[in-house]
C-alpha cells in the first residue's frame, strides 16, 4: 500500500467570545487538516496554528511522504524530521509533521480495520479529563456558567482556569477569580490554574502559596516554560504540582525539562510534538523518570494514543478545541462523568464534515 500525496486544508473559526490568558489574547482559532490516502482508505490528522503550517505541509511534507508504505509510519515520520533540519523543527514544521503523522496512524488503522487504540495497544478503556477554559476575559457570570456546565452539568470532577492577567499585573483579580471558582465548584472538585508563564519567579511562589488556601493542586506554567531553573525553584517551594511541556516540539525538549526536575507532571501535545509517534516516545521518557503525562488541548487528537500509555494522568478538555472538533467531526466523545472512551469506530473514530465547515475554509 503506497501513500498518495496528502491533501491539506486550512480553516479559521471565530471564538464564541473574546478570549485571553495571562500573556495572549485572540478572537479566532485556525485548524490545519491533513488527509492522506492509500487503497480505499483515508486518514485524517490536524493541528492548531497559523495558516503557514498548511502551506509548509503542502509544499514540503506532502511530496516527501508520497509513495511511502502506508504501514511504515515511523519511516515516514523519520523522513519528515530529517527533511526539516535546515528549516528548524520547532513551531511551524513540528505542527505540520504532527498533523500528517496523526493522519498516517489513522490511515494505517483504517487499512487494517482496527480502532487506533487497538492498533497501538490499549492500556485503559477510559481516559480522565478536566474542563479547561476560564479565560481572563470572562466576566464572573460567564466563568461561573462554564464551571457549572462542567462540574454540575457534565459531572467532570476537575477544572482549570486562566490566571496571570496582563502579564502578571492583575494579581488581586487573579486571586478573586480563583476564590470565585472554588465557590462555584464546591470543595470536592479539583481546581487547577494556568498562568501561561505570566509571573516572575518570586511572584509565582507568593501566588502559589495564596492559591493553596483555595485548594489549588495544579499550577501550570507559573513562569515561562523556557525558564527551567525558575520552574524548578517554584516547584521546590510549593506543595501543589507544577506543570509544563505544551511547547515541546521534539523529544530533546522533554528530555531537558525532565532532567532539570522542572515539573511534577509532563504536558505533551500530540498536535505539536511530532504526532502520535513522538507522543508515545515522550510518554515513555516521562515514565522512565517516574513522571505522569497530561495531554494538552486537542482532546480528540489525543484520545486514542492517551489510552495506550500507563503513566497518563488526564487529558485537557479545552473549550476552544472541543467546540471546533465538535463542529468539524462526526464521532466526537462525551465527557459526562469526567472520562471519555476512545474505542468507537476504526482509526481514531472521527469523520470530517467537509461540507458543513466549508464556510470557515481559508486555504
Amino acid at each position: 500500500m503506497k501513500l498518495h500525496r496528502p491533501a491539506v486544508s486550512v480553516y479559521t473559526v471565530p471564538t464564541d467570545a473574546p478570549e485571553a490568558d495571562g500573556t495572549l489574547s485572540w478572537d479566532s482559532t485556525t485548524v490545519v487538516i491533513a488527509e492522506v490516502s492509500a487503497g480505499e482508505a483515508t486518514g485524517t490528522g490536524w493541528t492548531y496554528g497559523p495558516a503557514a503550517v498548511g502551506g509548509f505541509l503542502q509544499e514540503q511534507l506532502a511530496p516527501l511522504v508520497e509513495g511511502h508504505s502506508a504501514l511504515d509510519v515511523p519511516a515516514a515520520h523519520d523522513a519528515m524530521c530529517r527533511a526539516v533540519r535546515n528549516v528548524g523543527r520547532p513551531g511551524v514544521a513540528a505542527c505540520a509533521i504532527s498533523a500528517l503523522d496523526l493522519a498516517l496512524w489513522d490511515l494505517k488503522a483504517r487499512l487494517l480495520e482496527l480502532p487506533l487504540t487497538r492498533l497501538l495497544g490499549a492500556c485503559r478503556d477510559r481516559i480522565p479529563v478536566y474542563g479547561s477554559g476560564g479565560f481572563t476575559t470572562y466576566h464572573d457570570t460567564h466563568l461561573a456558567a462554564q464551571l457549572n456546565g462542567w462540574v454540575h452539568g457534565q459531572r467532570i470532577p476537575r477544572v482549570k482556569i486562566k490566571i496571570g492577567g496582563s502579564w502578571g499585573r492583575e494579581v488581586s483579580r487573579d486571586l478573586t477569580r480563583v476564590r470565585a471558582a472554588r465557590q462555584v465548584i464546591g470543595p470536592k472538585t479539583e481546581l487547577y490554574v494556568d498562568a501561561n508563564g505570566a509571573y516572575n519567579r518570586k511572584q509565582a511562589v507568593r501566588i502559589g502559596q495564596a492559591l493553596a488556601e483555595h485548594g489549588v493542586g495544579w499550577f501550570e506554567e507559573p513562569v515561562s516554560s523556557d525558564d527551567l531553573t525558575g520552574l524548578r525553584l517554584v516547584r521546590d517551594a510549593l506543595l501543589c504540582d507544577v506543570t509544563a511541556g505544551e511547547y515541546g516540539y521534539d523529544l530533546p525538549y522533554f528530555a531537558r525539562m525532565i532532567t532539570a526536575g522542572a515539573v511534577d507532571c509532563l504536558q505533551v501535545d500530540v498536535t505539536r510534538c511530532g504526532g502520535v509517534t513522538e507522543f508515545l516516545r515522550a510518554a515513555a521518557l516521562a515514565q522512565s523518570h517516574g513522571l505522569e503525562v497530561s495531554t494538552h488541548c486537542a482532546p480528540h487528537a489525543h484520545a486514542a494514543a492517551a489510552a495506550t500509555i500507563p503513566n497518563l494522568r488526564h487529558a485537557e478538555w479545552f473549550h476552544d478545541h472541543v467546540r471546533i472538533e465538535s463542529m468539524f467531526f462526526d464521532g466526537v466523545l462525551d465527557p459526562a462523568g469526567g472520562t471519555v472512551s476512545p474505542v468507537n469506530g476504526i482509526g481514531h473514530g472521527l469523520t470530517l464534515r467537509t461540507e458543513d465547515v466549508a464556510e470557515y475554509r481559508v486555504a
